[in-house]
């Protein structure tokens, strides 16, 4: 199989190449699991996180909005003392913010789904790049995504954030051009 020389080899960035990243999302816990674990990965490695992803679903019960945004300082300290995941305290603290207003954006739209792919026209964008050195790390959707996101009260959301986001839930297709995952591959 061709692919992206990103995930070298190892199977689990090899898993998450060929079967998750740029693959259209719309589950909307799957979404709030995506925007947390980038949050988490702010100066940290892709695979750092997706090393410790299946601690973090245990922990923060399956990425369910609606429990994460009802921790206390019972379970934030009990967080800081799990060495499975990232034991940042703003890290933890904007998850559970992000929760209230991943709740808020559901109230208001039906589903965080139905918010984002609005700002996405519906459809991914999908790039035709032949070189990861053409692959930005941030773009003015990007831009204009954290700048509503944080305007809502989400944390942890900049522009590098968003555009890492985007790509994991398939609003944006970043496969190279010579990847099988490239849609003209």
């Amino acid at each position: 199989m061709a692919r992206c020389p990103w995930p070298g080899t190892d199977p689990l960035y090899l898993a998450y190449h060929d079967g998750e990243w740029g693959v259209p999302a719309h589950d909307d816990r799957h979404l709030f699991e995506m925007l947390i674990l980038e949050g988490a990965q702010a100066g940290l490695s892709w695979i750092t996180i997706l090393r410790k992803r299946e601690r973090y679903r245990e922990v923060f019960d399956q990425f369910d909005p609606a429990k994460v945004a009802r921790y206390g300082d019972l379970e934030v300290a009990t967080l800081l003392c799990d060495a499975g995941i990232v034991r940042n305290r703003l890290k933890i603290d904007a998850a559970i913010s992000n929760g209230k207003a991943f709740l808020a954006v559901q109230q208001e739209f039906g589903s965080f789904d139905a918010y984002l792919w609005s700002l996405a026209g519906g459809q991914p964008r999908v790039n035709a790049w032949t070189t990861m050195k053409e692959v930005p790390a941030k773009t003015a959707g990007s831009d204009a995504l954290s700048r509503d996101l944080q305007k809502r009260g989400f944390r942890f959301v900049g522009s590098t954030i968003c555009y890492a986001f985007m790509q994991a839930v398939g609003m944006v297709n970043d496969h190279l051009v010579g990847c099988d995952r490239h849609p003209g591959g």
